[in-house]
C-alpha cells in the first residue's frame, strides 16, 4: 500500500483545529510555502510554485522585507526573483528598519492594507522573525490592519510564503533569540527569550522550524515542543519548500527534504532533557504528509521502491558522534531503515569549555512496527516513516581523550587545567 496510514483517528480530530482565526470558524482556501531558507535564484521549483499559487503570470504578490536588516535591497531581489518567474510583485514597505518610516503607522496604513487584501500572495523574505511580528502586531498584541489584510487574503484563496525567517512565524510559537541548538537541549527555552509569539497560519497544532537539517535544528524543535504542548512539528531544510495546501496536505518541493515529528505517544521525566518514544520521518522532495489524516505518500519514482526488511543493505553496527552535523540525522534514519541493526545511536556533547561540558545527549533510533523506507532507482534518495527515537542525558568524562606521548601544555588545549 503506498499511502502509509499513522494515528489517522487522533490525527483527524486536529484537522483545520488551529487554521482558523479566534471567533472565526472559515478554514483558509489558500495555502502556504514555508521554505527552509538559503532558497537559490535557480530554484524554479519553488519560485515557480509560489507564483502559480498567486494566480500564475502576471500574479499581484505582496512582498515583506520586515525581517530583513535592509529591506529595501531585500524586497528588491526577492521581487526580482518573483517577476523573472512570471509575478507582478511589488513591495509592502513595512519594516522596523526601514528608514525614514514609521513602521506603526505603516502597518496601519488603509491603503498598503487594501493592496495586500487584493493581491494573489504575500512573500516573507529572511533575516529576523521578531522584526516580523514587530511589524505588524500593534504594541498591545492585536493585529495591524495589514496583518488582518493578509489573513483576508489568505482565507479567501491567497498564497503565503516566507523563507527562514519568513517560515518561522508560520506557526503560532516560533523560535525568537534562541541558544545554540545543544545549548537548547541543556537548559531549555523560556518564553519570551528563546521562544515567542509568532503568526500562526499553518494553526495552532503545528510547531514550524527552518534550515533544519543543515543546522541540526531537529533536536531544538523538541524542547520546544514539549514546552508549549506541541504533538506534532515540522522541519523544512535549506533550498526547499513545504507547500501546504487547503486540506493541510503537506508536498515537499526543491532540493533536499523536511522532518515530521510526532509525539502523541511520547513521554519526558523532571530532569536534565530526555525523551521516550518520539516518531521522526524524513520527508525527501515529491513525498507528501497530510496534517489532517496523517498519511504519509512518497514521490512517485519512489512508489516501487518500498525497501525489504528481509534484505538490507547495512550490516554493521550505525553509530555518528555528531547527530547535529549537516543532515546527519536522514543519513543515519536511512541507513538503520535499510539494515540488519536493531537500531542507530548518534551522540551530542560540547567543547571542554562549553557551558555544562559534561552534558551530553544519546539519541537512539530504532524500527517499530509501522517504520518504512522507500528509495528511488533514479536518485537513490531514501524516504523514512515513523521510526522511534529516545534520547537519554549521559555523563561526558573530562578529559574526553589523551594524547598519544603526551607533552607539556596539551592538557590546556584540552580544557584542563
Amino acid at each position: 500500500m503506498l499511502t502509509i496510514l499513522v494515528r489517522a483517528a487522533l490525527l483527524a480530530s486536529l484537522a483545520f483545529g488551529g487554521f482558523a482565526q479566534a471567533g472565526d470558524p472559515v478554514a483558509p482556501k489558500g495555502s502556504l510555502v514555508i521554505v527552509g531558507g538559503a532558497l537559490r535564484p535557480d530554484n524554479g521549483a519553488v519560485w515557480s510554485r509560489i507564483v502559480g499559487l498567486a494566480g500564475g503570470e502576471g500574479a499581484r504578490i505582496a512582498v515583506f522585507a520586515s525581517a530583513s536588516a535592509n529591506p529595501e535591497a531585500a524586497a528588491k531581489f526577492n521581487m526580482a526573483m518573483l517577476n523573472a518567474y512570471g509575478a507582478d510583485a511589488f513591495f509592502i514597505p513595512v519594516a522596523v528598519k526601514l528608514a525614514g518610516t514609521d513602521y506603526l503607522a505603516a502597518a496601519d496604513d488603509p491603503e498598503l492594507a487594501a493592496a495586500v487584501r487584493k493581491a494573489g500572495g504575500a512573500y516573507f523574505a529572511g533575516g529576523d522573525q521578531g522584526r516580523i511580528t514587530r511589524a505588524l502586531r500593534r504594541p498591545d498584541g492585536s493585529n495591524s490592519l495589514v496583518l488582518d489584510a493578509l489573513w483576508e487574503m489568505y482565507r479567501n484563496g491567497g498564497v503565503i510564503a516566507g523563507s527562514s525567517a519568513g517560515a518561522a512565524i508560520m506557526s503560532s510559537t516560533m523560535f525568537d533569540e534562541p541558544k545554540t541548538v545543544l545549548a537548547t537541549l541543556k537548559q531549555g527555552v523560556a518564553e519570551g527569550h528563546e521562544i515567542a509569539p509568532g503568526l500562526g497560519f499553518i494553526g495552532d497544532d503545528v510547531f514550524v522550524d527552518q534550515h533544519l537539517l543543515v543546522r541540526g535544528r531537529f533536536a531544538r524543535m523538541l524542547p520546544a515542543m514539549l514546552k508549549k504542548g506541541y504533538k506534532l512539528g515540522l522541519g523544512i531544510d535549506e533550498n526547499t519548500a513545504m507547500v501546504v495546501g487547503p486540506t493541510r496536505e503537506v508536498e515537499i518541493i526543491g532540493y533536499k527534504g523536511a522532518l515530521v515529528i510526532d509525539l502523541h505517544s511520547a513521554s519526558t521525566e523532571p530532569g536534565a532533557f530526555n525523551l521516550t518514544n518520539a516518531k521522526v520521518s524524513y520527508l525527501d522532495t515529491g513525498d507528501r504528509f497530510n496534517i489532517a489524516s496523517g498519511e504519509f505518500t512518497p514521490s512517485p519514482d519512489k512508489r516501487a521502491g518500498k525497501l525489504d526488511p528481509a534484505k538490507p543493505y547495512y550490516r554493521e553496527p550505525l553509530f555518528n558522534a555528531d547527530i547535529l552535523g549537516n543532515a546527519t540525522v536522514v543519513d543515519l534514519m536511512g541507513k538503520l531503515i535499510d539494515s540488519d541493526q536493531p537500531e542507530a545511536i548518534g551522540l551530542t556533547l560540547g567543547s571542554p569549555r562549553s557551558v555544562q561540558p559534561d552534558l551530553g545527549f544519546e539519541f537512539r533510533f530504532s524500527r517499530a512496527r509501522d517504520s518504512v523506507g522507500y528509495t528511488s532507482d533514479l536518485t537513490e534518495n531514501v524516504s523514512v516513516y515513523n521510526v522511534r527515537l529516545d534520547i537519554r542525558p549521559i555523563q561526558i568524562r573530562l578529559p574526553l581523550y589523551q594524547y598519544k606521548n603526551e607533552r607539556p601544555g596539551y592538557a590546556e588545549v584540552r580544557g584542563q587545567e
